[in-house]
């Protein structure tokens, strides 16, 4: 059965998050510390990648890619290769954490991203829904870190202390993605998710969307609203340059 299409010049896998749990279950409990990243793209991303060579490269080198995002999902069915649904990261850890609670199975993770003192309230919220779930490791790093490589260096020495076997990377595409490709091979966790405001949701720090726009596709428009000086001008590009690379992946000949 094949797995993985192709679109917008990326590489997906058609799994559900059910089997999107399972693999990284197996990844998790069974698999050595060589920092397995998963990406999750979006409208955003897809936008993103047509002019951040990086940023593909990211794409190119992660472990998993699965699709967040239900245009990108009616994209593939558009396109005659349908993905099953959308895993987004702030659904996919949550059930991640679920899975091991279930089969009382213990979890260390790093939370690495969002604003000081909210990874504490997201640790303190995990491990009281999902006891099993231990937080080893939690920072903030400070604006413009990326940029500074002895910085970086700390981090992954940080997270290499605290012997995590989960990564759980908030800091924003597409810089989250960059950050790991460049430094997975300091990373000695079996893997890393990059998965933006994840960190805030589990803080309580960032309203999800209600599930009956979650269902519909219109998270988007809850975050919108919720913090319109950052993301309306984002939303209002995407929603221009998304639909002509549709159109070009449509015409483009099937293979």
């Amino acid at each position: 059965m094949i797995n993985k299409i192709e679109m917008f010049g990326i590489t997906i896998h058609k799994f559900s998050m059910k089997e999107t749990v399972d693999v990284l279950q197996e990844w998790l409990q069974f698999g050595g510390n060589d920092c397995k990243y998963v990406v999750t793209p979006n409208v955003d991303h897809v936008v993103q990648l047509e002019k951040n060579s990086a940023f593909k490269q990211a794409y190119a080198h992660a472990a998993m890619v699965v699709a967040d995002g239900k245009p990108v999902v009616l994209a593939s069915k558009l396109l005659g290769k349908p993905l099953p649904e959308t895993v987004p990261g702030s659904d996919l850890v949550p059930n991640i954490f679920t899975r091991f609670q279930q089969n009382n199975l213990p979890l260390r993770i790093y939370l690495l991203g969002a604003m000081p003192g909210v990874g504490e309230v997201a640790a303190a919220n995990i491990k009281s829904q999902w006891p099993v779930v231990e937080v080893v490791g939690i920072l903030s790093p400070d604006f413009g870190f990326e940029k500074d490589s002895d910085y970086c260096e700390r981090i992954c020495q940080s997270v290499a202390n605290a012997k995590a076997d989960l990564l759980v990377i908030g800091l924003g595409a597409p810089k989250q993605e960059i950050w790991v490709d460049k430094y997975a091979h300091k990373l000695p966790v079996k893997v890393a998710l990059c998965v933006g405001a994840t960190i805030d949701f589990l803080a309580g720090n960032k309203p999800r969307a209600p599930m009956w726009m979650r269902k519909f596709g219109l998270e988007w428009l809850h975050r919108m609203c919720s913090e319109p000086k950052r993301l309306v001008k984002r939303y209002l590009v995407d929603a221009i340059i998304f639909p002509k690379l549709f159109f070009r992946e449509w015409m483009a000949p099937r293979k």
